[in-house]
């Protein structure tokens, strides 16, 4: 099936995909503030650049969205038919730095914890996953 758009308005939807202060790192951002913990963002000498840092938990947190990143849910799985080796090998290096990133980071002593767009959608259930892990990295810091 042909793209529905030219490949001018095709590239322009593709420039204007942002890489921070996207929706899900928001909401985020608004519930860990509302929890009353307090971060950094994008701190640039970290592996990665996590999206959310808080240092004195020593936990980062990056917020993925799941087609970039593919997740196993019905958002990552979809498989464009237009230049599908393209994105095979674009998503694929994408889910490679991110195991490389993590890898490096928690052998620095940091608890990584990643938020999927599609957990992101729904506020109880966000709030109650960053509550849970928060937990599980303070009680891994007091051992």
């Amino acid at each position: 099936m042909a793209d529905v758009h030219s490949p001018e308005q095709r590239s322009r939807n593709m420039a204007a995909i942002k890489g921070r202060n996207t929706k899900p790192e928001m909401r985020v951002r608004s519930i860990l503030h509302a929890l009353g913990y307090r971060y950094r963002l994008h701190r640039k000498d970290l592996p990665g650049k996590p999206d959310i840092v808080l240092p004195k938990h020593r936990t980062v947190i990056f917020v993925h969205g799941c087609f970039w990143h593919c997740h196993e849910c019905r958002w990552g799985s979809v498989i464009p038919k237009t230049r599908a080796e393209f994105w095979k090998e674009k998503r694929g290096g994408n889910v490679a730095r991110d195991e490389k990133h993590r890898a490096a980071l928690e052998a620095a002593g940091w608890h990584v914890v990643t938020i999927w767009e599609c957990q992101s959608r729904s506020e109880e259930g966000l709030r109650m996953l960053l509550t849970s892990e928060l937990v599980a990295s303070q009680a891994g810091r007091d051992k």
